[in-house]
C-alpha cells in the first residue's frame, strides 16, 4: 500500500511561521502537530490541573477517503507533566475539512503552559475499512463469551484476577 497524500491548508489568521505536521525522526510514526493561536490568543494558553482546552493547530487537512488521521498524545508531556488527549485516540474523518483543533487536557498535579508553536500532539495516518453490520438473532460462542471489563485477568500469566 502505498503511502496517502495529505493535503494540507493553513486556515486564516494562522501563524506561517509555526511549521507545519513533520516527522521528527526517520522511525517516527507519528508527525507533530503543534499550538497555533490566533493573533489575539499568541500568548498561549495555562491549564489548571484537571482543565482541557481546544487547541487549534493553524490548518485544515484533505484526507484521501478510506484513510484517516489519528491524533494521539505525546509520550514526554503525558510523563512529564500528565498533559494527555481525552480522546485519544481522536479520529480525523477523510470527509471533514474544517481545522484541526486538539483537545489537551492537564491530568497533572501542576498548570501547564501551551506554548504558540509548541508541540502538543501527534498524527498517525492510518486505513479504515467500512463494516457491514449485520443483525443476527444468535451470536457465535467463544472461551471468553460475554466476559468484559478486566474478566481475563491482570496480565499475570496463569495468575487469579485480584480485584
Amino acid at each position: 500500500m502505498s503511502a496517502p497524500v495529505i493535503g494540507i491548508a493553513r486556515v486564516a489568521g494562522a501563524d506561517p511561521d509555526v511549521p507545519l505536521p513533520s516527522y521528527e525522526s526517520a522511525g517516527a510514526a507519528g508527525a507533530d502537530v503543534r499550538a497555533n493561536f490566533p493573533e489575539n490568543l499568541r500568548e498561549g494558553v495555562v491549564l489548571a490541573p484537571g482543565a482541557r482546552a481546544l487547541i487549534p493547530a493553524g490548518f485544515a487537512m484533505e484526507i484521501p477517503e478510506r484513510w484517516e488521521v489519528q491524533v494521539r498524545p505525546r509520550s514526554g508531556l503525558a510523563l512529564k507533566y500528565g498533559i494527555t488527549l481525552p480522546n485519544a485516540p481522536g479520529t480525523i474523518d477523510s470527509d471533514y475539512r474544517g481545522e484541526l483543533g486538539i483537545i489537551v487536557m492537564n491530568a497533572g498535579t501542576e498548570p501547564f503552559f501551551v506554548e504558540h508553536g509548541a508541540r502538543i500532539a501527534q498524527l498517525v495516518v492510518a486505513p479504515t475499512v467500512r463494516a457491514v453490520f449485520e443483525p443476527r438473532a444468535r451470536l457465535g460462542e467463544t472461551a471468553r463469551g460475554a466476559g468484559g471489563f478486566g474478566s481475563t485477568g491482570i496480565g499475570r500469566s496463569g495468575g487469579e484476577d485480584v480485584s
